[in-house]
């Protein structure tokens, strides 16, 4: 981490990795380093990786209370079912948004054609806070396919917007606080403006190489940017770079898959899922995740 108060980043975050078989994933968000980034509450790098035939990800069905899942590939492709009833594959480009608000159950699970012939995955799992006067709003689930979200292109550019508005342009997924979140493709000897207009911001190397003012990035590291300052992201050979922030959001307790202002809510969401009180997955009723004595995510004090 860099202390230099001239330096573009605030706090650099190494991820914590966990084996999956067959891919890895990265855990930034949440660390003791770095809460929140505006309201991404939790943040998750999977791949790049190869798959077999016979190999799949099967994430049973599992609850989540006062919080947004997005859900966004670069490749592969992912089944997601959930108590409202839905059904949805996300493929390459395109963003699930799911809005669990009082209370959803979903699952996600490798499609059957890619079990059978292998695949490659590569992509964001993310999770962003509610403001407290939506934390209970209904359960709602969006799907957003590549072609409606825009893609900037530029010399040696191009930025797709998964939400929020970047550069003058809107992507139609719904905001519940103000996000920005994008996924920047450079060519060898390209360059881009990070412009300052979000509270808080950060950046995520996912592949190649990149630096923002002069100063490298990690690979699959968390770099939260200076706040208010315009900075430059540039690359000599090749970059991939997610950008996420937004406004600033008050405190969130996060314990297991669930995330809120209030712990009495998040104790309440406890006795529910042992109780079996949450809906049921209609199509992936026979499976379920339980409740852990330990969970992996967890908030810092």
């Amino acid at each position: 981490m860099s202390t230099d108060e001239t330096s573009p980043f605030t706090t650099t975050v190494e991820p914590v990795s966990h084996d999956l078989g067959g891919f890895t994933v990265r855990r930034a968000v949440p660390s003791p380093r770095c809460r929140m980034v505006g309201p991404f509450v939790f943040v998750d790098e999977f791949g790049p990786a190869q798959l077999q035939p016979g190999d799949a990800m099967d994430v049973r069905p599992h609850p989540h209370i006062n919080l947004s899942t997005v859900t966004y590939l670069i490749e592969g492709a992912i089944d997601h079912r959930d108590s409202l009833g839905t059904f949805a594959t996300i493929r390459p480009g395109a963003v699930n948004l799911m809005t669990a608000g009082s209370g959803i159950v979903h699952s996600e699970r490798t499609p059957q054609k890619e079990r059978e012939t292998g695949f490659p995955l590569y992509g964001m799992q993310t999770w962003l806070a509610l403001p407290e006067d939506k934390e209970e709003i209904d359960p709602a689930f969006e799907s957003i396919a590549a072609d409606d979200l825009p893609v900037l292109n530029d010399t040696g550019v191009s930025a797709r917007v998964i939400m929020g508005s970047l550069w003058g342009k809107a992507a139609p997924t719904t905001c519940h606080a103000e996000t920005i979140y994008a996924d920047i493709a450079l060519d060898a000897g390209a360059s881009v403006p990070i412009d300052a207009e979000a509270d808080e911001r950060a950046v995520m190397l996912i592949g190649g190489e990149a630096r923002i003012d002069g100063e490298p990035l990690d690979l699959y590291s968390l770099h939260v940017l200076r706040p208010g300052a315009a900075m430059t992201l540039i690359s000599d050979t090749g970059a991939r770079v997610i950008l996420l922030g937004g406004e600033v959001m008050g405190r969130r307790t996060v314990w297991w898959n669930f995330v809120s202002s209030r712990r009495d809510r998040i104790e309440q969401a406890k006795e529910d899922w042992q109780a079996g009180r949450f809906p049921k997955v209609p199509g992936d009723e026979k499976e379920f995740i339980p409740i852990p004595e330990k969970p992996k995510t967890v908030s810092y004090p």
